[in-house]
């Protein structure tokens, strides 16, 4: 037969909880306190973007070289022409030393020369003897103390004077300032009615020292009968 068994009614006990077995949880960190580790975590990444923007701003500020320039080729080529012209050139106490003068002149700056036709100088030296030439065309350099004349060209040195020396040729050089005249080409020399043909000469007009380069040739005129 069941057997029914009753179990008196136990109270009810309240069981109180402890706290959990482990660490303790940590209190709040300082407001301070996380703003450095915050920027000490992010402290190489800033440096790296200053040093970025530090070395962007030195390339953008610093001075470019300027781009070299290219030498300017001068042309051959007149840059003023003068029609009729007259040049005149004086010591510094004033006297006057020569005058060139002719048709056409045109002076090219790629060498500082002067290229003229029809050309008429006067050279006055310091002792009064006058030279004076002419020719079909000049080349004179910038100052004019050198003249080289092409084409029928002809000089008189001491003119007015005793004894001028005149002398021909296609070329003659003329050294104003040197008083010299010389040409490599045949030239033709008058002096007291005496005629020379050579090949060449040099001649300085302060010592009135003529050289010439052979062949030559000379014809003297015949001497009074006594």
């Amino acid at each position: 037969m069941p057997v029914e068994l009753h179990l008196p009614d136990l109270p009810e006990v309240p069981i109180a909880l402890g706290p959990a077995r482990g660490r303790a949880p940590r209190p709040p960190m300082p407001w301070h306190l996380r703003l450095r580790d915050l920027v000490s975590s992010y402290l190489p990444l800033l440096l790296m973007a200053l040093l970025a923007l530090f070395t962007w701003w030195l390339v953008k500020n610093s001075p470019v070289a300027p781009p070299a320039l290219e030498p300017k080729v001068l042309r051959h080529d007149p840059d003023y022409t003068m029609e009729q012209f007259s040049i005149e050139r004086f010591e510094p106490g004033g006297r006057l030393e020569a005058r060139l003068a002719g048709s056409t002149m045109r002076h090219f700056p790629d060498s500082d020369r002067i290229e003229a036709d029809d050309v008429r100088l006067r050279a006055i030296a310091p002792d009064g003897r006058i030279t004076v030439a002419r020719a079909q065309r000049a080349i004179s350099n910038g100052d004019g103390s050198e003249i080289q004349l092409y084409g029928d060209a002809h000089v008189v040195s001491g003119e007015g004077g005793p004894d001028p020396i005149e002398m021909s040729g296609e070329f003659l050089q003329l050294y104003v300032v040197a008083e010299r005249v010389h040409s490599p080409l045949p030239i033709t020399v008058l002096q007291g009615g005496a005629q020379i043909s050579a090949a060449g000469l040099d001649y300085d007009q302060g010592t009135r020292v003529l050289q010439l380069a052979g062949p030559m040739r000379a014809d003297y005129p015949p001497r009074p009968a006594k």
